[in-house]
């Protein structure tokens, strides 16, 4: 799977939505199908079943957040769902590092680096919407992550 494919599947209702031009939420979204492949990996071991439930949870929580935060009437209020959306991406990054021993090193990387890109888009809508500075001192996200035209051809998935 990749990217471009996947979002040529994402119903026109979706991609027809101003919503739609916001980076972070299609990468949010998108990240939500991949994840998907991932919990079922982790479904396969039965210790894993909570870690994979917080995972998903997680995960599929980026886009819902910044979809409920971009209807908001007032910057403000944007930038707190904003936020949300921030703290699980941040929430994601944690848990996948947790499923490294079963979804594999590779994959992790991945995953850790995508959701560091997604951080990275918050950080700044988080401030633009707000009108000021975001509550954490000088973030420093200067790891290698994916922009929308960086995404790898195809996206390693979890065996």
């Amino acid at each position: 799977m990749n990217f471009s494919d996947w979002q040529d599947q994402v119903p026109p209702s979706i991609r027809e939505d101003t919503l739609w031009d916001v980076e972070a939420y299609r990468l949010g979204l998108f990240a939500s199908d991949v994840c998907w492949q991932d919990t079922r990996t982790l479904h396969e071991e039965s210790q894993m079943y909570s870690l994979a439930d917080q995972l998903y949870r997680a995960v599929g929580s980026i886009s819902s957040n910044i979809a409920e935060g971009y209807s908001r009437g007032t910057g403000k209020d944007r930038a707190r769902f904003y936020e949300y959306a921030l703290g699980s991406a941040r929430e994601s990054r944690d848990w996948y590092y947790k499923s490294r021993f079963v979804i594999g090193e590779d994959v992790v990387a991945h995953r850790l680096d995508f959701m560091t890109q997604i951080i990275r888009l918050l950080l700044v809508m988080v401030p633009d919407q707000r009108g000021g500075e975001i509550r954490e001192p000088d973030p420093q996200y200067r790891a290698s992550g994916y922009s929308e035209k960086e995404l790898p051809e195809e996206i390693p998935l979890a065996s």
